[in-house]
């Protein structure tokens, strides 16, 4: 069984515009779909089309095919490319929030390897719990990334407010 986390073999090289934002879209598979969208939404998924996903920030759609869009409003979770809240999960199958992560960084931890653990452990499901139908790793990568370089910038002085 392929992991997640891991690059699948299928290119999939066929990128199409969200219809409210028009910044390009991210094939995502209908199981992520079926299972994080609402029970109403999910009444009014065309299983046979193609998905993608809008990762815009300040696009409310966060699904979209050639037949409908679902939005924030649909969804079952909160998405993390689109709502900036601190309990918002960066990775879903593994409960690290913005705020888990902010303190894993100030107490010198390394989710990321505690992430890669559990993944090598085949125990994460991105694609039916992360709405970007896709591994998490890259998202919590780049957070990190920026508390750690904001947490430089205090440190040389250069912050100001």
């Amino acid at each position: 069984m392929e992991s997640c986390c891991q690059p699948t073999t299928q290119a999939n090289s066929r990128v199409t515009l969200c219809p409210t934002c028009h910044e390009n879209g991210r094939s995502v598979p209908i199981i992520t779909l079926k299972s994080l969208l609402k029970p109403d939404a999910l009444s009014m998924l065309h299983p046979k089309l193609k998905y993608f996903f809008c990762s815009t920030s300040t696009c409310e759609v966060v699904y979209y095919s050639e037949a409908n869009t679902f939005k924030t409003q649909d969804m079952k979770v909160p998405v993390f490319q689109k709502d900036n809240r601190v309990q918002v999960p960066v990775c879903y199958c593994f409960g690290w929030t913005r705020e888990r992560l902010n303190h894993a960084v100030e107490e010198k931890n390394d989710p990321i390897q505690l992430i890669r653990e559990q993944v090598k452990a085949d125990r994460c499901g991105c694609e039916v719990n992360n709405p970007q139908g896709a591994c998490c790793l890259g998202n919590v990568t780049s957070f990190i990334r920026e508390i750690e370089k904001n947490e430089n910038t205090i440190m040389s002085g250069r912050h100001y407010e």
